[in-house]
C-alpha cells in the first residue's frame, strides 16, 4: 500500500473502531503529537483511541492529500455524527517500512 493509501486507512480505521487495523498500520514505535498531548508507542495510542479519546461520535473528511518522498501531509476536518464541523486538521504523517511512524496534527 503506497504511503496516501496508508493515511486514508489511518482515518477510515478510527472512525470505523477498526483497532486492529489501525494497529497494523502503526510502527511499534509510532509516536503522535497532538495540540493537547503527545501519545509515545503503537499500543498507548490505539488504547487512547479506544477507551480515551474525548469523542467517538465523529468523522474525519479528508479533502487533500500531499505525498511527498518519504512523509504525507493531509488536510481535512472532524465532523461530529451530525455533520457539524468540529475542527480543520493538517496531520503530517512519517513512515519507516510502510507503516506510520510519526503523526503530528495541527488544528484550527
Amino acid at each position: 500500500m503506497d504511503r496516501a493509501a496508508v493515511a486514508r486507512s489511518y482515518y477510515e480505521s478510527i472512525d470505523a473502531g477498526a483497532y486492529d487495523r489501525l494497529r497494523s498500520l502503526l510502527a511499534d514505535e509510532f509516536v503522535h503529537d497532538r495540540p493537547d498531548r503527545t501519545i509515545e508507542g503503537a499500543d498507548a495510542f490505539v488504547r487512547f483511541m479506544r477507551e480515551s479519546r474525548p469523542r467517538t461520535d465523529t468523522r474525519h473528511v479528508v479533502e487533500a492529500v500531499y505525498p511527498a518522498d518519504d512523509r504525507v501531509a493531509v488536510e481535512g476536518r472532524l465532523e461530529g455524527a451530525d455533520g457539524d464541523p468540529l475542527f480543520r486538521f493538517v496531520d503530517t504523517f512519517a513512515f519507516v517500512d510502510g507503516r506510520i511512524e510519526r503523526l503530528r496534527t495541527y488544528t484550527h
